[in-house]
This record gives structure tokens, sequence and C-alpha cells, in this order.
């Protein structure tokens, strides 16, 4: 049996379709899923771009090696200096990449 078995049917003007599907194209959602999540109150964002997705791995990966150094420090009761400076150092440069890129105001051309 379907979850959702109540269909509504409802026109639009051109310009009203067009915003639609401009907002689809953004969104990377399906016309069914967008309109569901409005009605539900969602804000609505556009999809991020490729280059978010690989931030947010090189994230998840240097998150994921200072967890398995936290992991050996409590099994072993020794802490891998070396390497959790090193970790703490791609850390601090990835910061720096991240605030470049998005956060620090660009200069107007000169």
């Amino acid at each position: 049996m379907r979850k959702r078995n109540v269909q509504i049917l409802f026109r639009l003007t051109e310009e009203e379709a067009e915003y639609l599907y401009e907002l689809v194209k953004k969104s990377g959602r399906s016309k069914e899923a967008l309109l569901r999540s409005m009605v539900k109150g969602y804000r609505l964002c556009e999809k991020p771009d490729p280059e978010f997705y690989q931030i947010m791995r090189e994230l998840s990966a240097i998150g994921n090696r200072i967890n398995q150094l936290a992991a050996k420090a409590n099994a072993l009761d020794f802490i891998d200096t070396p390497m959790l400076r090193e970790e703490a150092r791609k850390w601090h440069d990835f910061q720096l990449d991240v605030r470049k890129k998005y956060l620090l105001p660009k200069r107007a051309a000169d």
C-alpha cells in the first residue's frame, strides 16, 4: 500500500512554472520532493557545489584520523605525539584554506 495516497493537481502560470523549475534545478530535488518540503515548512537551500562535498570528505578524514589516535592513546596509555602534531597541523591548514576560500572578504581588483 502506498504511503502517499493523496494526489493534488493544480495549475500554474508560465512564470510560476518557470520559477518552480528553477527551484527544482537549484535544489537538486524532484518537483514532488521540493513541494513536499515546502509544505512541511522547510527552508529551501541550493544544492551545494561539488567543492563542498570535497571539503566535507577532507574534514571527515581528519576527524577519523584523530579518532584513531584517541583510540590508540586509550588502548595503550600512550599518545603518539608526532602523529598528533601532524594531524593538528593538517587541521590548522584545512581551517585556513576554508577561511581563505569562503570567509575572508575578497579584495576589489586594483
